[in-house]
């Protein structure tokens, strides 16, 4: 190891990441030569290409694919070693970069928020939109700090904490005719009326409680399919239209109502996960902890 100095591991990690020497370079802030060069002192240390051609830039080895995860876990250290021992929010000038949903914004941007706001006036938030097919490569460059997620799509080498579980309901205007006095749904009522979804993409007219209703013989007619979450409510106000939502993102909304979904549609539960290369970083454990202090993990015991 005499041989290979950290700025070598950094351009290994650069080449991981990029796959592509001239934006290595770029990324380092060094020549394409002086890239060229460590490359060729990698493969003499490691006795192996690390890197072949491609139709665009380079694809790694099977021996640099080995590399990646132990060379990122090094350089997280190092980089760990390299921060200050302590971290002060009240003076502390950084940027946190957040990715969520906008249902998983609205349960935790304004509690997170305000608490920041309180504590470190300085700091900056970023919110941006959760690409789960990206998480894991986004995470490893830093380009975002931390993810709302849901286990089932999150890494299994991310660091994880459960954050809160979710359930369903059925979202109506209020006064609307089909509920009278009631406070609950039939299931033939709820299969009858028109229905609203969200579906990530904008397309799908379908989704899991049209996968329940098949088990049971049933369907319904969904007419209007959107893109976000945070339409929906405008949208239920101004009609007659229903639609199964997550319960969090109804709470203290004015002019709709939340019954009971009369079909079981399993819930879901929301984490956060962050990267090993961020796992010691004083301000990083302070930014996921004021998080945390809003989603406190339930006592079993009670």
């Amino acid at each position: 190891m005499n041989s290979l100095d950290f700025n070598l591991l950094k351009a290994l990690e650069a080449l991981l990441d990029e796959c592509n020497v001239t934006r290595a370079a770029r990324r380092l802030g060094v020549t394409q030569p002086a890239m060229s060069g460590m490359l060729v002192r990698l493969r003499e240390h490691f006795q192996d290409p690390l890197f072949v051609r491609a139709q665009r830039g380079i694809v790694p080895t099977r021996r640099a694919e080995e590399l990646a995860a132990e060379v990122r876990r090094i350089i997280a250290q190092i980089n760990a070693l390299q921060q200050p021992a302590s971290f002060t929010p009240s003076s502390a000038n950084l940027t946190f970069t957040i990715a969520a949903t906008d249902y998983a914004l609205r349960t935790i941007a304004v509690s997170l928020l305000s608490a920041i706001r309180q504590q470190a006036p300085h700091i900056r938030i970023a919110f941006v939109t959760v690409d789960e097919a990206q998480i894991q490569r986004q995470l490893e460059r830093g380009e975002i700090d931390l993810a709302l997620m849901t286990p089932n799509t999150a890494h299994p080498d991310l660091h994880a904490r459960h954050l809160f579980e979710e359930h369903y309901v059925c979202v109506l205007r209020e006064h609307h005719p089909v509920l009278k006095n009631r406070k609950k749904l039939t299931l033939e009522q709820f299969c009858t009326l028109d229905h609203a979804l969200v579906s990530l993409h904008g397309t799908a007219f379908s989704g899991i409680t049209d996968l329940v209703l098949d088990q049971t013989g049933k369907s319904r007619k969904v007419c209007v399919s959107v893109g976000s979450f945070l339409i929906l409510p405008d949208i239920l106000r101004s009609s007659d239209l229903v639609a199964v939502l997550p319960s969090r993102l109804v709470d203290g909304q004015q002019g709709l109502t939340a019954v009971p979904v009369p079909v079981g549609i399993p819930g879901f539960t929301k984490i956060a996960v962050w990267h090993e290369r961020t796992h010691q970083d004083p301000a990083q454990r302070w930014m996921r902890e004021t998080l945390f202090r809003q989603f406190p993990i339930p006592d079993k015991n009670t």
